[in-house]
């Protein structure tokens, strides 16, 4: 399974604004600085958990169907399908009607018999376009993912050298692991 980002959200859950508010920073010296950082907190925690704050679109590239009829997508929650599409053996591509299939938050249950199915060619058969996220607007992120980002943005903010020598995904905050918590991903 392959997957691409094919449109990143429209925008980040906080805004400059309120990122400057918790930083209490007043001049626009840093802007551009807080703004990246923004972004990387966002990056940061979508890595973490699997999840998209703010909608964006997806697609999941399979070979063939997997045998247990379930397609885990690798980012959730899952707000629709937008297409699926088959490629038979001469690389054509066939629409699949994705009202055949039933959505759960982080996967996609096949029906018995794929109605529309071609033979589908050796590799890259099937793709797969959906929308993940919490929502378009950032009022939709969760409170605790909210404050995750704005803790994240606070302490690279601070700790400007650290990030630098060790890279932001390796310098996090106390506390940081329990505000995301309920929303990483659990593997058995």
């Amino acid at each position: 399974m392959t997957s691409y980002l094919l449109a990143g959200p429209a925008g980040e859950p906080i805004s400059l604004a309120q990122a400057k508010a918790f930083l209490r920073v007043d001049d626009e010296a840093e802007d551009g600085l807080i703004t990246t950082l923004i972004t990387a907190a966002r990056l940061h925690i979508e890595g973490v958990t699997g999840k998209a704050l703010m909608a964006q679109t997806w697609r999941v590239g399979l070979d063939y169907w997997p045998e247990n009829r379930v397609v885990k997508l690798p980012v959730a929650p899952l707000v629709s399908i937008t297409a699926i599409t088959a490629y038979d053996g001469d690389g054509e591509p066939h629409t699949i009607a994705a009202a055949q299939f039933f959505a759960e938050p982080n996967r996609l249950l096949l029906p018995i018999m794929v109605a529309g199915m071609p033979t589908l060619r050796e590799r890259g058969g099937i793709e797969i376009d959906y929308v993940a996220g919490f929502g378009s607007d950032p009022e939709d992120v969760p409170a605790d993912l909210t404050q995750a980002m704005l803790s994240l943005v606070a302490y690279w903010f601070e700790h400007r050298d650290a990030v630098i020598v060790a890279g932001s995904g390796a310098v996090v905050p106390t506390g940081f692991d329990r505000l995301i918590a309920p929303h990483k991903r659990v593997r058995l």
